[in-house]
C-alpha cells in the first residue's frame, strides 16, 4: 500500500515536471516575416524578387519554409503607398523592404522603429532617408542604385547609337524625389556631347500620352527615359509610343528593352536585390539598421535590342555591341 502510494506520487511529480517541457516543445517556432513594398508593379518586380530569393537561399532561408514574404505593389500610383505600408505594419512584419525611393519614403513615414531595408534608391541622403551612407543613423539602411557616372554614360551611349541626334527628349516623373538629381546630372553631361535637352513630365499614363503627342509636334532625335517606378510600370505603353514615333530611346533598366525598347544602361537591379538578403539576415540576427552602412552598386549592364534597332533603321556600332552584357535578337 505504502509503495503504491509513493509510486503514484512519483508519477504525479514527473508528470508535473514534464508538463512545462511538453508545452514548451509544442510552442511554434517564430518564422520571420518580411514585408516588400514597391511603387512599381508585380510584373516589373518579378525578376527583382527572384534576386532577393536567391540571396536568401544562399543564406539558408527558403520562402514558405523558414521565412515569409508579404508583397504590396502600388503599380505606379504613389498615393497608395501609405496605405500599403500601413497594411504591412498591421501584419507585424519583422523587416520592411522598400523597393524604390517612393516606397522608402512611405515606409519611413509609417514607422520610425521597424527596420527598413532599401533595395534601390538613387539618392538616400539627398532625399532625407538616411543621415549618411556610412552612418545611416535611424531605422533605414540598404542599397543605393545611384552612380553619377552612369547618368552621363547613358546619354553618351544614346548619342553614340544616334549620332545625328542634337535634340534629345527626357521623360521624367516629378513625383519621384530622385528624378531632379537625374535631370541635374543629365543636364551637366549634355554640353560635352553637344546636345540640347527637353524635359517632359509624367505622373501617370495620361501624361505619358500627352508627352508623346507634344514630342510629335517637334520631334526630337532621341529619347531618354529616367529611372522611375511609375514609368517602369507603364513601360509597355512608353515602348509602344516610342516605336510609333520612330524614336530611339534609352532606359535605365533592362525590362523596357525586353518588351521592345532599343537599349538600356544602368545598375544591375537583381544584383542589388540579392544583396538585400544580407541586410535582412544581419537584422534578423540582431543588427541595427543605424549600424549598417548603405552600400552602392557594383554591377552595371548594357542591354541592346537588335530587332528594334533594325526597325528604326539603326546600325549599332561594333564598339557598343562589344560592350553589351545582353543582346536581344
Amino acid at each position: 500500500m505504502w509503495c503504491s502510494t509513493v509510486g503514484g506520487m512519483v508519477t504525479l511529480l514527473l508528470s508535473l515536471l514534464a508538463a512545462p517541457l511538453a508545452t514548451e516543445a509544442q510552442q511554434p517556432k517564430h518564422v520571420p516575416r518580411l514585408g516588400f513594398l514597391s511603387a512599381g508593379s508585380a510584373e516589373r518586380d518579378q525578376s527583382r524578387l527572384v534576386g532577393l530569393q536567391q540571396g536568401l537561399v544562399a543564406l539558408g532561408y527558403v520562402e514558405g519554409t523558414n521565412i515569409l514574404i508579404e508583397r504590396r505593389y502600388a503599380a505606379g500610383q504613389f498615393a497608395r503607398l501609405p496605405d500599403l505600408a500601413a497594411d504591412l505594419l498591421h501584419l507585424q512584419v519583422d523587416v520592411l523592404i522598400a523597393g524604390d525611393a517612393p516606397a522608402a519614403q512611405a515606409a519611413k513615414e509609417a514607422t520610425r522603429t521597424l527596420p527598413i531595408v532599401m533595395a534601390s534608391v538613387a539618392d538616400p541622403v539627398g532625399i532625407g532617408l538616411v543621415a549618411s551612407l556610412a552612418r545611416p543613423g535611424g531605422n533605414i539602411t540598404g542599397l543605393s542604385d545611384f552612380n553619377a557616372g552612369v547618368i552621363a554614360k547613358r546619354l553618351e551611349l544614346l548619342k553614340d547609337v544616334v549620332p545625328a541626334a542634337s535634340h534629345i527628349a527626357v521623360l521624367l516623373n516629378p513625383a519621384n524625389p530622385t528624378n531632379p538629381l537625374q535631370w541635374q546630372l543629365t543636364q551637366a553631361a549634355a554640353p560635352a556631347l553637344r546636345v540640347t535637352l527637353f524635359s517632359w513630365e509624367a505622373t501617370g499614363p495620361d501624361d505619358i500620352e500627352r508627352a508623346f503627342a507634344a514630342m510629335r509636334q517637334e520631334p526630337p532625335g532621341a529619347l531618354l527615359v529616367f529611372g522611375d517606378s511609375m514609368l517602369g510600370a507603364h513601360r509597355h505603353q512608353i515602348v509602344a509610343l516610342a516605336g510609333q514615333s520612330r524614336l530611339p530611346a534609352i532606359y535605365s533598366t533592362r525590362e523596357p528593352v525586353v518588351v521592345g525598347g532599343l537599349m538600356s544602361y544602368g545598375t544591375n537591379i537583381p544584383d542589388l536585390y540579392r544583396r538585400v538578403a544580407t541586410y535582412v539576415d544581419k537584422i534578423l540576427k540582431g543588427a541595427k539598421p543605424a549600424d549598417l552602412p548603405v552600400e552602392q552598386p557594383m554591377k552595371f549592364e548594357l542591354v541592346l535590342n537588335l530587332k528594334t534597332a533594325q526597325a528604326l533603321g539603326l546600325t549599332i556600332p561594333p564598339a557598343i555591341l562589344f560592350q553589351a552584357d545582353e543582346v536581344i535578337r
